[in-house]
């Protein structure tokens, strides 16, 4: 698969734990600083790459003002470590990577959300 890291996920570790499984991932944190969501969400789009955020303004694009997407993961995780975000995602990926596409997640840390995005 193919995933845009947002820059506040921020740990390099979960970039590169994704490229050892074999994703295709662009970190803005580790590639291009400072990108507003915008541009991450058109980059997103341009190279069908699901984006992984914990960025909750995401959703206001999506929902609100009907931005398209490929895929949005929002993490809203208490616990901040990258090997706790790597076990989120890896769960994530193990259960529900066929629901990944085109679909809004919110990953907690009991809980999966999975909200279908309004279609334009």
């Amino acid at each position: 698969m193919k995933f845009l890291i947002d820059e506040c996920i921020g740990a390099p570790k979960v970039a590169r734990w994704l490229c050892d499984q074999k994703h295709d991932v662009f970190s803005v944190y580790e590639d291009a600083r400072g990108l507003d969501d915008h541009w991450i969400i058109k980059k997103a789009n341009d190279e069908n790459r699901i984006i992984i955020t914990g960025d909750k303004d995401f959703g206001e694009l999506i929902f609100r003002r009907e931005k398209s997407h490929k895929g949005v993961i929002l993490l809203r995780l208490e616990n901040q470590r990258a090997e706790n975000k790597i076990s989120k995602i890896s769960n994530l990926l193990k259960q529900y990577s066929d629901k990944l596409k085109d679909n809004f997640i919110v990953v907690a840390e009991s809980s999966i959300r999975i909200a279908r995005s309004p279609r334009r």
